[in-house]
């Protein structure tokens, strides 16, 4: 059995479709009409991405470069303050701290903030930029990415990666290495947050 079909003419143009197609088509013409201007806008164009080491506006520090997918964290940017704030101890020197991811700031930050006694981390967590409240201590692959791209230019920085119950990692700046350093020892902190897009 053929469907009813409905022909519209006028001039040079012609449009032929089925009843129900035809319904439809009038239907979003009669919509696009009767909505909101705002309603009918292209969408907005992605918004442009600083150049890596420049303040991002509105994100609460610069640029720290693109981080892809790992584990169930999705693909982000990392955003480093723009200063430290402050030299501080690691914390809980002798005990053992699960905060020991290499690449998870954040989780390692929750791990030591729930532990309490940990200085760096709770300074990191309590800074606030931009309207931005989740700030980590950055872990040693976040402090080795600000590294890799100059955002550092020289000093010691604590990571929030532990190595040991007497040690955890810190990124010297000056010549790029990353070694274990008592945690009773006073560090620079970098606070750095993911911006996830």
């Amino acid at each position: 059995m053929k469907a009813n079909t409905i022909s519209i003419e006028t001039d040079d143009f012609k449009i032929k479709g089925t009843a129900e197609r035809m319904t439809q088509l009038l239907m979003a013409g009669l919509l696009a009409q009767a909505l909101p201007p705002a309603a009918n806008v292209q969408p907005i164009a992605p918004y442009s991405i600083p150049a890596i080491g420049d303040y991002w506006p509105g994100q609460g520090g610069i640029n720290g470069g693109f981080v892809p997918a790992r584990g169930d964290i999705p693909e982000h940017y990392l955003i480093f303050a723009d200063r430290d704030i402050g030299e501080h101890k690691w914390g809980r020197y002798g005990e053992e701290s699960v905060a020991t991811s290499k690449w998870d700031g954040k989780a390692n930050t929750d791990a030591l903030i729930a532990a309490g006694g940990h200085p760096a981390a709770e300074a990191a967590r309590a800074y606030i930029a931009d309207g931005h409240a989740d700030f980590d201590l950055p872990a040693a692959a976040q402090l080795h990415q600000a590294w890799v791209y100059d955002l550092i230019a020289k000093g010691a920085y604590w990571s929030s990666t532990q190595r040991s119950a007497y040690g955890a990692v810190l990124m010297y700046f000056g010549d790029g290495l990353q070694y274990g350093s008592g945690k009773n020892s006073e560090l620079r902190v970098r606070p750095v947050r993911r911006f996830f897009i």
